[in-house]
């Protein structure tokens, strides 16, 4: 059995200064009406048999402004940072510095009280490894940039520190298929 899982990363939810570990914030104007122009392009995959998004207020925004009505996966959530979230990076390096370096130098390492990073990325591949093995199904979920880079990391059986080197932009797109445990990569150009 084969299906086809097209990722799609959430709309903008703040400028990027502004981020901050476990953001929950709606999309913002700008992300909205990026999803609204984006929505004509992306409407091939609103006739996906399956399509999901992360649980995150962004997530669902943008699958509504698609067009796509996604069912919530709780387990396609944004990595748990404990004590860390709703705080910046800069803000945890300043108090944290060790404990943050620690967290970027060790995929294992869960300095902030929550989700190691691999740990994040063996709960999105399991996610990953229970779809529905209906042969050739075709699937999009809408997910936070992390999510997504997680779900590759998994797929390509890249070593979890490979997780950095991977940039996901807003309503970016990209495609898995095969099966549990076999995944092949296509990069969806625009």
């Amino acid at each position: 059995m084969t299906f086809r899982l097209t990722l799609v990363a959430a709309g903008r939810s703040s400028a990027r200064l502004g981020e901050r570990f476990g953001d929950d914030r709606p999309l913002d104007p700008e992300g909205r009406l990026a999803a609204e122009r984006a929505a004509p392009g992306l409407l091939p995959l609103a006739a996906a048999e399956l399509r999901y998004c992360s649980p995150s207020t962004r997530s669902r925004e943008t699958g509504d402004a698609l067009g796509f009505t996604p069912l919530v996966q709780l387990a396609l959530r944004d990595c748990d940072m404990g004590r860390w979230a709703g705080r910046s990076l800069a803000d945890v390096m300043a108090r944290e510095p060790t404990a943050v370096d620690a967290w970027l130098g060790d995929p294992r390492s869960a300095p902030h009280g929550g989700e190691s990073l691999h740990a994040f990325i063996r709960r999105i591949g399991g996610w990953l490894d229970t779809r529905p093995a209906e042969d050739h199904a075709k699937m999009v979920a809408i997910a936070d940039p992390g999510v997504v880079r997680a779900a590759l990391m998994y797929a390509i059986k890249a070593p979890p520190h490979c997780y950095w080197n991977v940039d996901i932009r807003p309503l970016s797109t990209v495609t898995l298929t095969g099966r549990p445990g076999e995944w092949r990569l296509r990069v969806d150009g625009v």
